[in-house]
């Protein structure tokens, strides 16, 4: 055959070809996501196998987003990370099941956005949209150009797990999006959850004991164990379904007014999404809701565990904005909890990092909520007293998705004769000190700060974690034999450790402990905020380190603040500032402190406090890698404070990227077009014009 010849048969073959992909297309979509199929699976298999009959006769067709790329058969080295561009958070829980809770977040918004005038009647009711809050494993899906090029887990909310070749197997996402109504975005970012509906969880258990091999514990752990499997032929042989429910990056799409059109559009594109959601009005429509969705909880072919209200208007969402690592404007409201029934064989008693004492009930085991539960925290004295939990009680255990087990009621006409009261310890099991309780406080507290073992392991561990110091390789085990050896009392003794004494621990050798010193000598250079909440201060988490960060910039200036000077740092009240104060009062933890600055930390320096800085101001900037000291999030606020914008994607209109290590694809984008590249220190130099 001639070259001429050969061009007609392969123009003629991909002709064939887009024809084939635009059928199975339709009805895979026709099938998995609407439930409604319009051929028999015999014709539907014909088309699927000329479609790979012709990639394979012309390979030079196969494409990534071809639908027989979506059956698995590559076996991943490892799952890397992936880091998200807009954080992946978390959503408020309300505790309270009854419709009180519907109330409560309706009455918050109201008085979040200055409606609440206590005549119902003067202000229209806000509109919120309502959703099933599906108990799965999230996901988040990035289509760029219409093309599903990532999909990566939630991780901790900033990086997550690159399951991309597993995501594909899953029939009812599309590798492409559908165009028809609408044109693809040029980056779309779609959240979802995938999961396994009940039937399929059954039938899989019966094929995984079928042939001898483990049982799952229930579907939200088979459809979290499926995406992170390594072998993407295993994942595609698993019932796995998604919905999807929200948005992380988009560029190129100009959103609706209401996130329920937004929803619309995840539709019209292609994705699944419930059909249980519903745009009602103001606390009676959630309570409506709620009713009526837990009327059908039971008989949903998938599991839930309660639903999600979410403000409906994206510019009151805007408004709203987040609190910590959570947004204001949604919350997700609970439905009861499922139960067991099992006896308290001990009340013990836990030490936790900031010297409360918890007492926790030792059970029986008992399976319930799809774990077998043998622990429950019983929060406090006043807890045990009220609920009258006795040592060898029949009591119901509550357990709902992952929330910790909880004792629910005790069964009292099972109490045997020989069940005993418990008593709160006046001295702490751990160190021996007295144990105390303040008479406006439900917890007891040992008194003995940084000199209790117990208290002192967790404040080590907290100090070293990753949101603080970061010291990789300092673990729970090490922590354990470096305090019980009395080599580590408190977190200066850390930069006196040496290679040898590490090298002598048990299973560390000298590779592992010359990485260990290497990790805590890299700390050193730090900012103020991680290091305010690596000091484990009481009531101060992350968010509220960095607001105190960056108003005092100095960390004698915070050490020398008093209450009142605290209480004008932006969302720190009264209790926060006692705790903060209490803290930094305290002579020990000065001398800490003092140790720890005369180890060698220092702090970057903070941007200089103007409104805008010429250098920033209408500026659009990239961040890329990652930075020696700034966090992204911590470099993102410090431009936007300056009056800069940071996009997820370089373009002609980029102005700076802001690249550090591993930068990748971004970094490569910049240089291509032209972009002016920025490291750290040129960033803050440039803040600070």
């Amino acid at each position: 055959m001639n070259a001429s010849a050969d061009a007609a048969a392969l123009a003629r073959a991909h002709a064939q070809a887009l024809a084939l992909r635009g059928q199975i297309d339709y009805h895979n979509h026709r099938y998995y996501v609407l439930d409604a199929p319009e051929v028999p699976d015999a014709e539907y298999d014909l088309l699927f196998r000329e479609l790979q009959a012709l990639e394979a006769q012309f390979p030079e067709l196969l494409i990534a987003d071809s639908p027989t790329q979506s059956v698995g058969g590559r076996v991943l080295e490892a799952l890397t990370p992936a880091p998200h561009r807009v954080p992946m958070l978390s959503i408020r829980t309300e505790t309270d099941i009854e419709d009180s809770g519907a109330v409560k977040f309706d009455t918050y918004v109201r008085s979040e956005l200055g409606v609440d005038t206590g005549l119902e009647s003067e202000a229209p009711p806000v509109e919120y949209t309502a959703e099933l809050k599906f108990d799965g494993l999230a996901i988040n899906l990035r289509y760029e150009h219409g093309i599903l090029v990532l999909a990566a887990t939630r991780g901790d909310g900033e990086t997550g797990e690159d399951v991309t070749s597993n995501v594909r197997t899953i029939r009812c996402i599309p590798l492409r999006l559908r165009t028809g109504i609408r044109p693809a975005p040029e980056v779309l970012e779609v959240r979802g959850e995938i999961y396994i509906n009940r039937n399929d969880f059954d039938a899989l258990n019966e094929t995984q004991g079928a042939a001898g091999e483990k049982l799952f514990v229930n579907p939200r752990n088979a459809a979290a164990g499926c995406i992170r499997q390594l072998d993407s032929r295993i994942t595609a042989r698993r019932p796995l379904s998604f919905f999807a429910y929200g948005t992380g990056e988009t560029t190129g799409w100009s959103l609706p007014a209401r996130h329920s059109e937004v929803l619309d559009a995840f539709a019209a594109w292609g994705f699944p999404v419930n059909g249980d959601r519903a745009v009602v009005q103001g606390a009676d429509g959630l309570i409506a809701y709620h009713r009526r969705i837990g009327a059908l909880r039971n008989t949903l072919p998938f599991d839930i565990d309660g639903v999600v209200y979410k403000v409906n208007s994206l510019a009151l969402q805007r408004q709203l904005g987040f609190r910590s690592r959570e947004p204001r404007w949604a919350v997700a409201h609970k439905y009861p909890a499922q139960e067991a029934m099992t006896e308290v064989l001990d009340i013990e008693v836990q030490v936790g990092r900031t010297g409360a004492i918890t007492p926790v009930a030792r059970l029986k085991p008992v399976f319930v909520g799809g774990v077998t539960v043998t622990n429950a925290t019983l929060h406090n004295e006043d807890e045990v007293r009220r609920k009258d939990i006795h040592i060898g009680d029949t009591v119901v255990v509550r357990r709902a998705g992952d929330v910790i087990p909880e004792v629910v009621r005790v069964l009292a006409e099972r109490r045997p004769a020989g069940a005993r009261a418990f008593a709160m310890p006046v001295t702490c099991p751990s160190c021996g000190s007295a144990v105390r309780r303040d008479a406006d406080e439900a917890v007891a507290r040992c008194t003995a700060g940084l000199y209790c073992p117990a208290q002192r392991k967790q404040a080590l561990l907290h100090f070293a974690s990753r949101r603080a110091l970061d010291i990789d390789g300092l673990g729970e085990k090490i922590v354990d034999q470096l305090v019980d050896s009395g080599m580590l009392r408190t977190p200066a003794d850390l930069f006196r450790l040496d290679v040898a004494g590490l090298a002598a621990l048990e299973r560390m050798g000298e590779k592992a402990a010359a990485n260990l010193m290497q990790a805590i000598d890299g700390c050193r250079d730090t900012t103020l905020a991680r290091f305010v909440y690596a000091l484990g201060i009481r009531n101060v988490g992350e968010s509220t380190a960095r607001d105190l960060a960056v108003h005092f910039r100095e960390l004698d200036a915070l050490m020398k603040a008093d209450e009142q000077r605290l209480q004008q740092v932006s969302d720190v009240g009264p209790v926060v500032a006692q705790s903060a104060a209490a803290f930094f009062a305290e002579q020990h933890n000065r001398d800490v402190i003092a140790e720890l600055v005369k180890a060698g930390i220092t702090f970057a320096p903070m941007a200089t406090p103007k409104k805008t800085a010429p250098g920033v101001a209408g500026k659009t900037f990239v961040l890329t890698g990652t930075l020696p000291t700034l966090t992204r999030d911590e470099a993102k606020a410090c431009i936007e404070a300056k009056g800069g914008k940071v996009s997820g994607s370089v373009s002609k209109k980029t102005h700076y990227v802001v690249a550090g290590a591993e930068a990748g694809s971004k970094l490569i984008k910049a240089q291509e077009l032209g972009v002016a590249v920025l490291d750290e220190g040129a960033l803050l130099a440039l803040i600070e014009t």
